[in-house]
């Protein structure tokens, strides 16, 4: 099976892009005379071929349409509403293609871009059997060394030295991170530094074999798997689909657009995440705008915005069980006791109170220590409430105590390296982690524990545009950050 490719349909310059008006304008391809549509909202644009999912007829602009959001088909006079994407005559009928959009950050441009195929998990469709009861099972469990994980992007918590040893260390860490799945002994899914690739990873013997994207692979005679790539980021992230006798498990923990937002509908179950991330933005963010009450007004509109993202996405693709797993994670160090207050999240129990009022015929399970979903018995009958094991009244979700041991020892080691006495090491590194060509200044500053400047310590200047490190910031207008480095001892 060929893997999935990405390729650009329509590139507009700055110039183009700017002379877009709101609401929906016509583009022409010069090179191959095929048409688009491109739909400006005063947030984003979206896009799609300017032909009818019906019979491929060409959209021109509908004169009934008093909010410039619709066009009609010159055959049969089917109507698109190009902000959703969805055909609003015949109503309910179907959803339009979207293609991605990605707009430069450096030059202003903007290209449109398709997948092909586009439904990878239809070229190769099983028809589901019947499963018994206790046959295939959601258990809320942690990894063990005869048991697979398959991390869903390429993230230093991920690929950290705790993360790799075998054992019960490596479960401790990696708990609430990963999407674990029984049968496939003593091997990891990574997100390689390619876009194309997942690397299979032996935990005793090293690599053993690499997959590549929208390709179904198969485990045994039920089991397969397939890894789609995320559309905002394709370097990092990726989304999973399991399919055991026919039915379809998607993943989507930590992929921002998997497949360009392109998913199978009616899955017999979908998993979340239902929580924003740990990246430490904005509440260790300081001065200017950042005061305490733009934080909190900033973190309570994304946990709105991630709650009624998720809602509409399981409302679009009506999977037959959701479960929002992913999202437990905690700021349990002493030293992160500010982040932890701060950075407020949300439940998966807020997550599955909207998405049942969304979408009443599909059934939501959220998972606890000890708890077990007997998949046969819920697509059985949703009302059974034999297929939920709960766990005893008794069960905590959190530890009262952790062994920060494993982390800090690493860290603290990392400290009196060797290679942090040249300071050759920074430009290896940024040269190593190859980021440039965005309009981006950082002054990175090594203080002590009360972020003060450190003695001896580094004080430099990044700039991302062409990955040099000048003496001082560069006279062009460019965002500029500073950065505080706290490197003593935890």
């Amino acid at each position: 099976m060929t893997p999935q490719v990405s390729r650009t349909v329509l590139r507009l310059e700055a110039s183009e892009v700017r002379e877009l008006k709101y609401g929906i304008n016509f583009k022409k391809n010069p090179e191959d005379g095929k048409c688009y549509i491109v739909f400006k909202d005063k947030d984003k644009a979206r896009a799609c071929k300017n032909q009818c999912k019906h019979q491929g007829g060409l959209f021109i602009k509908d004169i009934e349409d008093l909010d410039g959001r619709t066009v009609r088909c010159t055959k049969h006079f089917w109507k698109l509403d190009v902000s959703t994407m969805e055909y609003v005559n015949p109503p309910d009928s179907f959803l339009q293609d979207e293609l991605e959009v990605v707009v430069s950050d450096t030059d202003g441009s903007m290209e449109l871009v398709e997948l092909n195929p586009p439904d990878p998990w239809t070229l190769d469709p099983r028809e589901a059997q019947d499963l018994q009861p206790g046959e295939l099972t959601l258990p809320h469990f942690e990894i063990t060394r005869r048991e697979a994980a398959r991390y869903s992007h390429l993230c230093w918590r991920h690929l950290a030295a705790g993360v790799l040893v075998p054992g019960e260390k490596r479960c401790e860490l990696n708990k609430h991170h990963c999407c674990a799945f029984r049968r496939m002994a003593e091997c990891m899914l990574f997100a390689r530094l390619s876009r194309l690739t997942i690397v299979h990873i032996d935990v005793e013997k090293g690599y053993t074999n690499s997959f590549s994207y929208s390709v179904i692979s198969k485990v045994d005679e039920h089991l397969r798997f397939m890894i789609l790539m995320d559309g905002v980021h394709p370097e990092m992230d990726t989304c999973l689909i399991v399919e055991y006798k026919g039915h379809m498990i998607l993943n989507t923990v930590d992929c921002t657009r998997p497949n360009n937002g392109r998913l199978p509908q009616g899955v017999d179950v979908m998993m979340s995440d239902f929580a924003g991330g740990a990246s430490g933005f904005p509440m260790t963010f300081h001065g200017g705008k950042y005061t305490e009450s733009w934080k909190a007004d900033f973190i309570k509109n994304e946990r709105k915005k991630l709650l009624n993202y998720k809602t509409q996405l399981v409302k679009s693709l009506q999977p037959k069980i959701y479960c929002p797993f992913a999202g437990y994670f905690t700021e349990a160090h002493p030293s992160d006791r500010y982040i932890k207050e701060t950075n407020i999240k949300n439940s998966a129990e807020d997550l599955n109170a909207s998405i049942r009022k969304a979408c009443p015929n599909t059934l939501t399970w959220t998972p606890s220590p000890c708890s077990v979903l007997d998949v046969a018995q819920a697509l059985a009958d949703q009302s059974n409430r034999e297929a939920i094991t709960q766990p005893p009244n008794t069960t905590k979700i959190y530890k009262d105590s952790w062994d920060f041991d494993l982390y800090l020892e690493e860290l603290n080691a990392a400290i009196s390296n060797d290679i942090f006495e040249h300071k050759s090491w920074i430009q290896f590194y940024y040269n190593w982690a190859g980021f440039k060509g965005y309009n981006l200044v950082i002054k990175v500053i090594e203080t002590d524990d009360d972020f003060k400047p450190l003695d001896g310590g580094y004080d430099y200047l990044v700039d991302f545009m062409d990955l040099s490190f000048p003496d001082k910031r560069p006279e062009r207008d460019h965002p500029y950050e500073e950065v505080i480095d706290k490197i003593t001892e935890i």
